[in-house]
């Protein structure tokens, strides 16, 4: 695995000091198959006909995996076919789940795909959103103060680079219904989600007030 360490000052930190984190290149696999199927999502599920799978980030979309370890949790994203046991959105579509960067309980960030490539990990908002799934949020492996911290430092050097409006939990997304950005053409295509919790939420939210994201929109 290619190994890139980012060193960020001023504007680019997470306490009032120089911080190294170091993001672990682990590409999951991102063939013919995974692209086409990608144009595909594009096209069918927002009415996008781009000639590329890039993105223009806006928002940032927290998630946990729900699978206790890191060699699982990557296996679960690796291949570009959605496995058997998620019947509940294969329906939909065959491209497989996937998000840009995958936290271990340690807090190591491994960076699995391009950021700017769609990936499919939130309903109705792939087409703008850079996705951060956490190993672990179960009873039994919760996520920790290293994923925290991980994360925090992710979403700052997100916005950092990129003109992000949004930084937002998983069970946050359906509140974009009716929104610009919301491009969703199946009105029955929705899927209950809890990840990453409000309080992991709140914690980085408060982190990472000086960029002034905007607030979650209401469908209400």
């Amino acid at each position: 695995m290619k190994k890139i360490s980012w060193i960020f000052f001023s504007t680019l930190f997470i306490c009032s000091c120089s911080v190294q984190k170091e993001i672990v290149d682990k590409p999951i696999v991102f063939d013919a198959q995974r692209f086409g199927l990608t144009m595909e999502y594009l096209s069918q599920r927002y009415n996008l006909n781009w000639e590329t799978p890039q993105i223009t980030p806006k928002i940032i979309v927290l998630h946990w995996t729900a699978i206790p370890d890191l060699k699982k949790s990557f296996e679960a994203f690796e291949k570009p076919t959605l496995p058997d046991w998620r019947p509940d959105i294969k329906g939909v579509s065959g491209l497989n789940v996937s998000a840009h960067f995958l936290v271990d309980q340690d807090g190591t960030i491994y960076r699995l795909m391009d950021e700017t490539t769609m990936a499919r990990h939130v309903i109705g908002l792939n087409h703008c959103a850079i996705g951060i799934e956490n190993v672990g949020g179960t009873k039994e492996t919760p996520l920790t103060r290293a994923q925290l911290k991980a994360n925090i430092f992710l979403v700052d050097y997100l916005a950092s680079k990129y003109n992000i409006e949004y930084v937002i939990g998983h069970q946050e997304y359906t509140q974009f219904e009716g929104h610009p950005l919301w491009l969703e053409v199946d009105d029955g295509y929705r899927t209950k989600k809890t990840d990453p919790g409000m309080d992991f939420m709140n914690k980085v939210r408060k982190a990472t007030k000086k960029f002034n994201f905007k607030p979650v929109p209401t469908n209400q």
